[in-house]
C-alpha cells in the first residue's frame, strides 16, 4: 500500500473520531468503511481468512455479535433485537478495512498521532468552555462541561476517560516525563470538570497502568504513583474551589456514607433500581437473555410500582449501565461466555506477542481495558454511540496487536534462529 493511500485510509478512521460527537454522522463514515472493507476482504483473502491477525479479528468479532444472534431467537423485543444483529455486521468488514490499513507501517503512527491530537483538541475545547462558558460545541448551560459534544451532553468525560492513553503514550515516546505530565495535568482537570464519576475511575485505571509501565521498577512505580496522586489531590482541590458544579457532584458522592439505601442511590444517580431490575431479569432468562436491545421493553415487566425510572418521560431505563449486567440481561450467560472467551484470547495473544507488537497495540489496549472495566459504571455496548467507539478501539487494537508483516517477520526470525542452531 502506497503513503498516499495510507494516508486516506487513516483519514477515513479518523473521521469516525472526528464525527462522533456529532449525533449519527459518525455512522456514514462507519458505512463507507464498511463498504471498503468488503472489498479489501475479497482482495485481501490470505491476510483477512488465513493470517493471525484476520482470525483473531474474525473471533473477536463472532465473541461480540453471535451472543446478539443467540439472543434475538426469543427477544421480547424482537424487532428491535434483530434489527440490532442486522447492522451489527458491519463491524466485521469495517475490521477488515482497518486490517489492511495498518499493515502499513507509517499508517499505525499516523493513526495514534492524529487520534492523540483530536483528544488533546477536545480536552482544551472543555477548558475553554469551564474558563468562559463557550466551546466548539455551544454555550454551557447545564451543570457540567460538555466541551464538543454539546450541552447537556455526558458523554465528554467517558470518551476523553477511555481516548487518554492515545494522548498520554503519544506524547511520553515523542517527550517521555515532561509530555506526559502537562498531557495528564490537563486531561485530568477536562474530566473531572465533565462530571462523569466513572469517567474519574477510568481515568484512574488509565493512570495506574501508565505509571507501571513507565516506571520501569516497582520502587519507581511506588515513587511515581504517590507523586501522581499528590498532583491528582492538587488538581482535584483547585477545581474543586473553582467549580460550582463539581462540587455538586461531589456532595451527591458523599452521600453514600450515610450508608443508607436511599442515600447509596442518590450517590449512585439512582442506578439500584436499574441493576435490581436487571438482575431479575437475569434470572428469568438465563441462558441468551431478554433480547439485545431489548432492555428497555422489559423493564417495566420487571420494575417496581414506585422504581423512579417509570416516571421519566420514556417510562423506562434504556440499559443495564454496567457491562457485565448489560451483557448477562440482554445476551444471557451465552453472551458472557463468549465475551470472557474473547478476553481469554487477547490475553493469549498478547502474551504470545512479541515486544515489538505489544510496544504498538499497547495505547489501544489500555483504553480497552479503562472502557471495560467491571467493577464501573457504563455506557451501552450495544449501542450505536459506545459499541461504535468500542469497536473503533477493538479493531485497531487487533490489528496492532497481531499485525500480519510484523507477525511473519518475526516467525521468520525464529524459524531462521531455529535453522543455524540445527
Amino acid at each position: 500500500m502506497s503513503d498516499a493511500a495510507a494516508v486516506v485510509r487513516v483519514g477515513l478512521l479518523i473521521s469516525m473520531l472526528l464525527l462522533l460527537p456529532f449525533g449519527s454522522l459518525p455512522e456514514f463514515a462507519l458505512l463507507v468503511i464498511a463498504v471498503i472493507g468488503i472489498v479489501d476482504g475479497w482482495k485481501h483473502r490470505a491476510l483477512v481468512f488465513h493470517d493471525a491477525s484476520g482470525r483473531l479479528l474474525s473471533l473477536l468479532f463472532l465473541a461480540y455479535w453471535l451472543p446478539e444472534l443467540v439472543s434475538a431467537a426469543d427477544s421480547v423485543a424482537p424487532e428491535k433485537s434483530w434489527l440490532e444483529v442486522a447492522t451489527d455486521l458491519r463491524f466485521l468488514p469495517f475490521g477488515w478495512f482497518v486490517l489492511v490499513t495498518l499493515q502499513n507501517v507509517r499508517a499505525r503512527s499516523w493513526l495514534l498521532s492524529a487520534s492523540a491530537l483530536l483528544v488533546l483538541l477536545w480536552t482544551f475545547d472543555a477548558l475553554l468552555q469551564a474558563s468562559v462558558g463557550v466551546s466548539l460545541g455551544g454555550r454551557m448551560q447545564s451543570d457540567r462541561v460538555s466541551g464538543i459534544f454539546s450541552d447537556d451532553n455526558l458523554k465528554l468525560g467517558p470518551v476523553l476517560a477511555a481516548l487518554a492513553p492515545l494522548s498520554l503514550w503519544a506524547t511520553w515516546k515523542r517527550w517521555r516525563w515532561v509530555g506526559l505530565i502537562l498531557a495528564w495535568l490537563v486531561l485530568a482537570i477536562a474530566v473531572l470538570l465533565a462530571g462523569a464519576r466513572a469517567a474519574w475511575l477510568s481515568f484512574m485505571i488509565v493512570s495506574v497502568i501508565l505509571i507501571w509501565k513507565t516506571a520501569g521498577s516497582p520502587r519507581r512505580f511506588l515513587q511515581i504513583g504517590a507523586a501522581t496522586a499528590m498532583m491528582g489531590m492538587l488538581v482535584f482541590a483547585g477545581s474543586y474551589a473553582m467549580s460550582d458544579r463539581l462540587q455538586a457532584r461531589v456532595d451527591r458522592s458523599l452521600q453514600a456514607l450515610r450508608g443508607t439505601e436511599a442515600s447509596w442511590d442518590t450517590a449512585l444517580a439512582y442506578r439500584l433500581p436499574i441493576w435490581t431490575v436487571s438482575v431479575r431479569m437475569g434470572v428469568d432468562h438465563p441462558i441468551n437473555g431478554v433480547g439485545v436491545r431489548a432492555f428497555r421493553y422489559a423493564y417495566a415487566d420487571y420494575a417496581e410500582p414506585d422504581d423512579i425510572w417509570l416516571t421519566t418521560p420514556s417510562g423506562y431505563a434504556m440499559h443495564a449501565h454496567q457491562i457485565v449486567l448489560e451483557i448477562l440481561t440482554e445476551t444471557g450467560v451465552i453472551g458472557l461466555l463468549f465475551w470472557l472467551g474473547g478476553v481469554a484470547l487477547v490475553v493469549r495473544q498478547w502474551r504470545r506477542a512479541s515486544s515489538e507488537i505489544r510496544e504498538q497495540a499497547r495505547p489501544w489496549g489500555i483504553a480497552l481495558v479503562s472502557m471495560c472495566f467491571p467493577i464501573n459504571t457504563h455506557l451501552a455496548f450495544y449501542s450505536n454511540f459506545w459499541g461504535t467507539l468500542f469497536w473503533w478501539l477493538l479493531a485497531i487494537f487487533a490489528a496492532s496487536l497481531a499485525t500480519g508483516g510484523l507477525l511473519r517477520s518475526h516467525l521468520t526470525r525464529s524459524f531462521a534462529n531455529t535453522a543455524i542452531l540445527r
